[in-house]
């Protein structure tokens, strides 16, 4: 390898590093999703409501944004249909998906069903974005299939918790289900949107996206858009918009800037381990031994992928934008 070539690849080093710690951060901060969605529940809060307010909130930010620097509104005209009416519906579908699946499943066993997005994502990344598919990615998505299967099996709502009734199960699976389908779709699209766009561009056209599709579709359905009661509720709308929604996703967006999609969604996997430690910890949720092993398999498969992408990969063009 030549001396420039060499170079190239050293300095390339430290942006892809950045990029996983980038996505480590956006996971952790992800796994404060479902406990605190799980506060809300319990007190009563309307589960499909939630999802909406914490749009509305996060959007209101953007906006408050937007009064000091306008570039946010700089945006081309087919993003509003690519970006901001397939995003958005991705998201829409998402936030209320997630909610049924921690609702039905717990905390642990929806960002179990939740960490199967990776394996989605790695294969969809190849004839779409042209990444790389491996025969360890296939083996690690297996290994994590499984240990979400078993997590769900194991998933308790407490300590002494009466088993999850199988209707509410049912209901909660797949919930957990279309949300990974939701998850995968939206790291496609803004690993693919991101760099033509901007971060903040682009988390702004899914946000009003997302929004405008809820307000329609969950009256349609039967779910009033009820605002959550009292100031702590509202409380917990506005965590739930500035570190899920804002923060996260812009830690999420920088990770996409600097590497491929399928290693980010790897690292963001990080949810589930920091989702089940604050369930445990302020919820008094658990899982059984079974739910334990699956759990266990997840974050190990997970991880996997991640060493691998390291090793394997030594660096990669700069994104634009």
């Amino acid at each position: 390898m030549s001396g420039a070539a060499t170079g190239t690849a050293a300095a390339a080093r430290p942006t892809r590093l950045t990029g996983y710690l980038f996505a480590l951060a956006a996971g952790a901060v992800w796994g404060t999703t479902g406990p605190l969605i799980t506060a809300l529940y319990r007190a009563g809060e309307e589960i499909t409501g939630i999802g909406y307010w914490r749009l509305v909130v996060g959007f209101a930010g953007l906006l408050v944004y937007a009064l000091f620097y306008r570039d946010l509104f700089r945006i081309e005209p087919k993003a509003w249909l690519l970006v901001g009416f397939g995003g958005g519906a991705l998201t829409a579908l998402f936030e209320v998906a997630y909610q049924f699946g921690i609702a039905g499943t717990g905390v642990a066993s929806a960002a179990a069903l939740l960490s199967i997005a990776p394996v989605l994502v790695a294969v969809l990344a190849q004839p779409i974005l042209g990444e790389k598919l491996t025969a360890l990615r296939i083996v690690l998505a297996l290994v994590v299939m499984a240990g979400a299967a078993l997590t769900v099996m194991g998933g308790s709502q407490g300590a002494g918790a009466a088993p999850i009734p199988l209707p509410s199960l049912v209901a909660g699976v797949a919930g957990g289900l279309l949300a990974m389908i939701a998850y995968a779709g939206m790291t496609l699209v803004a690993r693919w949107a991101v760099p033509r766009y901007g971060a903040r561009q682009v988390l702004f056209l899914e946000m009003a996206g997302a929004i405008f599709v809820l307000g329609i579709v969950l009256p349609l359905a039967g779910y009033p858009l009820v605002r959550p009661h009292g100031a702590s509720a509202w409380t917990y709308v506005v965590l739930l918009a500035l570190g899920p929604v804002l923060a996260a996703n812009f830690l999420f967006f920088a990770a996409l800037k600097r590497i491929d999609a399928a290693p980010t969604a790897v690292a963001a996997t990080v949810e589930p381990v920091v989702g089940t430690l604050l369930a445990v910890l302020l919820l008094d949720q658990n899982l059984t031994a079974i739910g334990v092993l699956g759990l266990t398999m997840v974050v190990g498969g997970v991880a996997g992928g991640y060493i691998e992408e390291v090793i394997t990969t030594p660096g990669s063009p700069p994104a634009r934008g």
